[in-house]
């Protein structure tokens, strides 16, 4: 696998560094380490590693805890580092984002394949989350579309073919988005409807078609 910024928290220093050996070993870059919660949320923020290898049982803020602040910050996948293979751990890890776990002692022959684990399932992660955020703002945008072409429908007489048209032309015209054009739109409106001058967008140009 390609090689991977990594940020290694556990409280014991020892294991934290047949960690770090591990690692190297393997070709990866160590790029901060840290014994508690607290500090591996701080040094995610600031480091922006590809994974946190990361205990549960911490002082302070636990490895749970932290993983939850991690993974809701979509800041690194976390791989979750554990003596305690009991369900209801494993069922709290997924719950909180990680995306994989090791329970120690760890094997270095289990180590590449868990990361390895954890990387696909983050990349499935972020790809599921970049597709539901386009789709919020595709659902955004149509809704915003039928209200400006609603708007222009009743200023202008347009028909609804005409108002998406007249969008469209000024969206290509001025280089904007069809959604900043129906935010356009209904800002001008806005404006009108308190009193303004009406002098807002015009998305017919000198051709604007009104009722006589």
């Amino acid at each position: 696998m390609k090689q991977l910024r990594i940020l290694v928290v556990d409280d014991e220093a020892i294991l934290r560094l047949d960690l770090s050996e591990m690692l190297a070993e393997r070709g990866h870059d160590v790029v901060g380490e840290a014994d508690n919660g607290a500090d591996a949320v701080r040094l995610a923020r600031e480091l922006h590693p590809d994974l946190v290898l990361m205990d549960v049982k911490m002082p302070g803020m636990s490895g749970l805890e932290a993983a939850k602040l991690i993974g809701g910050e979509q800041l690194a996948p976390v791989l979750l580092l554990t003596a305690y293979s009991q369900r209801d751990v494993v069922e709290q890890a997924a719950d909180s984002g990680v995306m994989a776990y090791l329970v120690k002692p760890i094997r270095e022959e289990e180590l590449t394949p868990a990361l390895e684990v954890a990387m696909t399932r983050w990349e499935s992660y972020r790809s599921l989350a970049r597709e539901l955020d386009k789709a919020k703002d595709d659902l955004e945008t149509r809704k915003l579309l039928d209200r400006a072409k609603g708007v222009l429908m009743d200023q202008h007489g347009f028909s609804e073919r005409d108002a998406f048209e007249a969008m469209q032309k000024l969206s290509m015209d001025r280089r904007l988005s069809l959604k900043a054009v129906a935010q356009a739109v209904l800002a001008a409106a806005e404006i009108r409807g308190k009193g303004g001058n009406g002098k807002g967008v015009n998305p017919g140009g000198s051709g604007s078609r009104r009722r006589k």
